[in-house]
């Protein structure tokens, strides 16, 4: 018998179960230590939350296959929102439905928070991410523009 998968809040003191998925994404995080220590240290006091795809409630230590690193807000311009900062499935979970699991799972997330919107930032270069968020019910509404500051 197959595990449905399931979506589960990561707490402090387990976030190395989302490293090996993230990793794929922002690959100049290769360390799990640095990368525990900067979520839970100085992420997650500011709002951050992480939220992952497992196979087994069973298997604890077994890592995330999926993982959404998000927070919530409140602006001006879009009133209550939850952004997501990172939202990753690990390449060989591709096209399987837990990004679209994970999707389902921020939403109503937002939605128990009192949010008003949903909000990410996508690469211009990441087009596969693109159409998965445009097939979620996304629209493309703005433009983020940055500037790299000498410090």
């Amino acid at each position: 018998m197959t595990d449905t998968p399931f979506v589960m809040e990561i707490p402090a003191g387990r976030t190395r179960l989302a490293h090996p998925a993230l990793l794929e994404l922002r690959p100049s995080l290769p360390d799990v230590d640095a990368f525990t220590r900067t979520v839970d240290e100085d992420m997650r006091p500011g709002g951050y939350r992480l939220a992952g795809v497992f196979d087994a409630p069973d298997d604890p230590d077994r890592p995330a296959r999926a993982v959404a690193g998000f927070r919530t807000g409140t602006s001006l311009a879009w009133g209550r929102y939850l952004y997501v900062d990172d939202l990753v499935t690990t390449a060989g979970a591709r096209g399987t439905g837990l990004g679209r699991l994970l999707m389902d799972w921020v939403r109503s997330e937002a939605r128990a928070h009192g949010c008003e919107q949903l909000h990410l930032d996508s690469g211009t270069d990441r087009h596969p991410a693109h159409r998965f968020y445009l097939s979620s019910g996304m629209v493309i509404p703005a433009f983020h523009f940055t500037e790299h500051l000498d410090t």
